[in-house]
């Protein structure tokens, strides 16, 4: 299968995710700036999470643009991360609902962990389908930022449980 109908597909995928995510915004009740301010943590939580989109989308693509090769493990790979990251419109709307309250944003912290490892599932399948010196494989080199994320996760959701107040009135 040729790499292109993945990229179509993954594509497809991350635009249901953003439109899920903007469709459970909500129009306020009044004409009024006042009106806003409940929605304010709801409103927050979707641009924390489109942001989170946009940057797996780009990343994404400039993996499968570094890529040349798909094979069967590439396929439940890219699925996998496709998985957590279907599950940010859910993680989202209850963290916003929920004035990022501590089991709400563990929850979420929890999803962005997984994709993260997913991702990174997906980064060494795409190398071995590749095999030897890729151009992959030295692109994303130490890539000190992948790292850090899951271990800036982790630390998110360890510290999660400690308050017993939401962020956000």
């Amino acid at each position: 299968m040729g790499k292109g109908r993945v990229e179509a597909f993954s594509d497809g995928v991350f635009a249901i995710l953003i439109t899920i995510m903007v469709l459970d915004l909500k129009v306020p009740h009044g004409e009024h700036l006042d009106a806003l301010l409940p929605l304010l943590p709801v409103f927050l939580s979707y641009v924390l999470s489109f942001i989170y989109v946009g940057i797996y989308w780009n990343n994404h693509h400039h993996l499968f643009q570094a890529s040349h090769k798909v094979t069967g493990a590439v396929l439940w790979a890219n699925l996998h991360l496709l998985f957590w990251l279907s599950l940010f419109p859910f993680v989202t709307g209850w963290m916003g609902e929920n004035h990022f309250a501590a089991l709400p944003a563990a929850v979420y912290g929890v999803v962005l962990l997984l994709a993260a490892l997913a991702y990174w599932v997906l980064q060494k399948t795409l190398i071995a389908a590749g095999a030897g010196d890729s151009v992959l494989k030295r692109a994303i080199g130490q890539d000190w930022k992948g790292k850090l994320s899951p271990v800036l996760y982790l630390l998110a959701i360890l510290t999660s449980r400690w308050r017993n107040q939401s962020i956000l009135p």
